[in-house]
């Protein structure tokens, strides 16, 4: 039953926080690597399991917030994962070694994997079924902000403080949203008689899930770092993730009470919306990935001065989620702002590709407001459809499962992408050093200006030719960064253009309060 007046909107309140808590933590630490990596004596490539082991375990769990819901009572389990998320946050902070770090990291994955698709669940249940869309658009602007506020807040934080207070800020808000879940959040009438005893507990396929799943993981964080399949464990990993993904497949489909329940894919929409959902975390992820590494690595900007570049885009996402949502509820089929979502986010690709190294703040502006539009048009319809038609006892499952996939197309868009760059970047700069020949004379011309500047200032002759030769090897870099940057931004662009056919089969369903009480 949905809730009703100040009670509904603490819960979205609730919800919306920990939501953000979640997505925040996903990205937060990538810029503090450097600053952790100093104070606590590691290398920046073992730093990076920060990053990975947060990933692995929210990865496993979040499938299972259905389960898990269902097992615990998903107030209970609501509950208990944002005092483990909060509490391993403290522990985080308060970390004196790598190894510490890393393990409550690890935990803190745990906790935070339950918050994104059970925030999603109670959201959705404190709407009527004919006002899901407005809920969709809510929940939409979590998803939204949660990414872009973490290298934000996390790139001020480091210009400012001590790395610490990236875990440390989560203390007190999750705190407050616990207190508001214990308080405001109702038990569903299941909830409160659980019979434990009688639920099944599916330990083949929560043991093969974690395994495909953490190893596939593991390969898309790393992969790059340790050079693919030239990696000896990378090519175990890989058997490994194939064989128990196969075998999950098939034992979820064959047995009576399995841990997620593969069926709900049935639901045409819903099949359909995970791959959608799929290719828009690619495009989320992987654009945030390549956008600040090309403003700090090669514009020069910091990071603080990045994240405010993002976020008038991010404000004028969440102003449209609302209006989104609105057109859902009037009948605008949701093929429609899909295909505006994808169409917006291809705009922005081939836009940012036609960037020079003069370009200044307004040049990125109207492409990062297109990047906006593009994220409210997409995740509202997306979010909306996941659900349609499903009952409310098929609903956790789903929004689990979609969720998963979002994930996971993050993952994936961010592995591929770094290896682009790397190899691209390697090539370009290839290619370009072949026309730096000591016979070329643009090239003595500039060697010359260079040599003779730096004995103008008083170096040897000897020291100047060295530091010609390394500001030369610069222009080279910076020029390889350049084209490939750009020709990343056109890769990205060309495979939103290239599937945007594949919403022919992206169908309207018309939802009744009798789908809804089915579950019930």
């Amino acid at each position: 039953m949905a809730a009703k007046g100040l009670t509904k909107w603490i819960i979205v309140i609730t919800t919306i926080s920990a939501t953000i808590l979640e997505l925040i933590d996903t990205t937060i630490v990538n810029v503090a690597l450097s600053q952790i990596s100093g104070n606590l004596g590691a290398t920046i490539e073992d730093t990076s399991w920060v990053v990975t082991a947060y990933a692995i375990a929210n990865v496993i769990v979040i499938p299972l917030t259905g389960f898990l819901g269902s097992y615990f009572g998903r107030k209970n389990y609501y509950f208990a994962s944002i005092l483990l998320f909060t509490l391993s946050s403290f522990l985080c902070g308060n970390s004196t070694s790598l190894e510490e770090l890393v393990f409550f990291r690890f935990i803190q994955g745990i906790g935070g994997g339950a918050l994104l698709s059970t925030s999603q669940s109670i959201l959705f249940d404190a709407f009527d079924i004919k006002d899901r869309p407005i809920a969709a658009a809510i929940f939409g602007m979590g998803v939204i902000i949660g990414p872009t506020v973490g290298p934000t807040l996390g790139g001020y934080i480091v210009d400012n403080f001590h790395w610490s207070l990236i875990f440390d800020i989560n203390v007190p808000i999750g705190l407050i949203a616990a207190f508001l879940v214990f308080t405001f959040i109702e038990k569903k009438p299941e909830e409160h008689n659980i019979d434990r005893k009688k639920i099944h507990i599916d330990t083949l396929g929560i043991v093969l899930l974690s395994i495909w799943v953490g190893a596939l993981q593991y390969i898309l964080e790393r992969g790059q770092a340790e050079d693919w399949f030239e990696a000896k464990h990378i090519i175990v990993l890989t058997v490994v993730t194939v064989i128990a993904f196969v075998w999950f497949i098939w034992h979820e489909l064959h047995t009576e009470h399995p841990a997620i329940n593969l069926r709900v894919l049935q639901n045409g929409t819903l099949a359909v919306t995970t791959i959608f959902t799929f290719i828009m975390g690619f495009g989320i992820y992987c654009s945030m990935y390549v956008y600040p590494v090309w403003m700090q690595q090669f514009m020069g900007y910091t990071p603080t001065l990045t994240g405010v570049s993002l976020f008038p885009g991010a404000l004028l996402s969440a102003v449209l989620m609302p209006f989104v949502g609105k057109s859902l509820q009037r009948g605008v089929a949701p093929k429609y702002l899909i295909m505006i979502g994808f169409s917006m986010f291809a705009v922005f690709c081939f836009w940012m590709s036609g960037a020079s190294p003069e370009a200044g703040f307004a040049f990125f502006f109207m492409p990062l407001m297109l990047r906006g539009v593009a994220m409210s048009s997409l995740s509202v319809p997306l979010s909306n459809q996941a659900v349609s038609g499903l009952s409310s006892e098929k609903m956790p499952q789903g929004i689990a499962i979609n969720n998963m996939m979002r994930q996971l197309g993050g993952a994936f868009g961010i592995a591929m992408m770094n290896t682009y760059l790397a190899r691209t970047f390697a090539a370009n700069r290839g290619h370009l050093i072949s026309y730096v020949t000591p016979d070329s004379p643009d090239v003595l011309d500039r060697l010359n200006a260079f040599i003779s500047g730096f004995v103008a200032k008083g170096m040897s002759l000897a020291d100047a030719q060295h530091a010609a030769y390394g500001m030369l090897e610069k222009m080279v870099d910076k020029q390889a960064y350049l084209l490939t940057y750009l020709e990343s931004f056109r890769l990205v662009g060309a495979f939103f253009v290239c599937i945007l056919p594949l919403l022919l089969f992206v169908k309207p369903v018309k939802v009744t309060a009798k789908i809804d009480d089915a579950g019930h």
